[in-house]
């Protein structure tokens, strides 16, 4: 197989439909009134969400943005606003900043300096409201993680990762930015730097230490069983380099699973007994 940026092309018109049809199929197998979901003004949730709004009817999707003192930006806000009213869908603006103060307040083990562990909890915090929405609405949570970070375990456990269905999550970050322009997602929107907004500065390829043009070619070859050779001699990458991502998706399969239990029964909740997500 030879790994080029086209392989990560998609018929869009026809993953736009599939996506279209999936979200409204189960949303109304749920007997649901729509979906609730987090909109941070980046690509992904913007996506989803427009797409969502599609699907649906824009009455039948809330957005939610929750942003907070600490990582406030100005130009996430007035993307998000610019999604939703392009693609008709209503949004809330929310503050967590005083929920997040009490919340380290409350901590008799919290510590400033932890950024990760704080950066945490405030994803967590952030999907205890929009599953309150989603309760007191009757709507499901609808996530917008894609396949780039969910493989590479770039994401908080419980916390940005959590919802009911995740409609991208098949999607690598490149694949998300062209579907985001052929639905209509503003160019500044869909071509901007990712990042989780968990502490000031941050920058999700900053961290990760790769561009997700060259990120996606490595998972896209791993995903396809090839090996790290032969991945790493097509993108004429050091080896070393492609192992490390190798290791990253391995050792993260904790955080895309449910919890792991005693096999003692005959059968088990989530390994061997499993039933549809949605009943007729």
């Amino acid at each position: 197989m030879k790994l080029t940026s086209t392989v990560l092309n998609s018929d869009l018109p026809s993953v736009e439909t599939r996506i279209r049809r999936f979200i409204a199929d189960y949303v109304n197998k749920c007997r649901s009134s729509g979906v609730v979901l987090g909109v941070s003004g980046g690509v992904d949730s913007c996506t989803t969400a427009a797409l969502s709004s599609l699907a649906l009817g824009g009455h039948r999707v809330l957005g939610i943005m929750l942003h907070e003192e600490e990582t406030y930006n100005a130009t996430d806000i007035e993307h998000a606003k610019t999604v939703a009213e392009k693609f008709d869908f209503n949004l809330e603006i929310i503050d967590l900043s005083s929920v997040l103060r009490a919340c380290f307040r409350a901590l008799h083990i919290y510590e400033e300096a932890d950024k990760v562990s704080k950066g945490n909890l405030k994803a967590r915090m952030r999907m205890v409201f929009l599953y309150y929405y989603g309760n007191i609405l009757k709507r499901i949570v609808c996530g917008s993680s894609d396949k780039s970070e969910t493989m590479i375990g770039y994401f908080t456990k419980w916390g940005d990762v959590a919802a009911d269905i995740s409609p991208l999550m098949d999607l690598y970050k490149t694949q998300v930015r062209q579907l985001a322009l052929h639905i209509g997602i503003p160019a500044e929107i869909a071509q901007k730097p990712s990042t989780p907004r968990l502490w000031p500065g941050q920058l999700a390829e900053d961290e990760l230490g790769i561009k997700y043009e060259t990120l996606d070619l490595i998972l896209f070859g791993l995903e396809r069983f090839m090996t790290p050779q032969e991945i790493a001699n097509q993108l004429k990458l050091p080896l070393k380099r492609v192992e490390e991502i190798r290791r990253r998706w391995l050792s993260s399969e904790h955080k895309r699973r449910a919890p792991l239990t005693t096999k003692l029964a005959f059968r088990t909740v989530g390994a061997d007994f499993r039933l549809p997500y949605t009943m007729q």
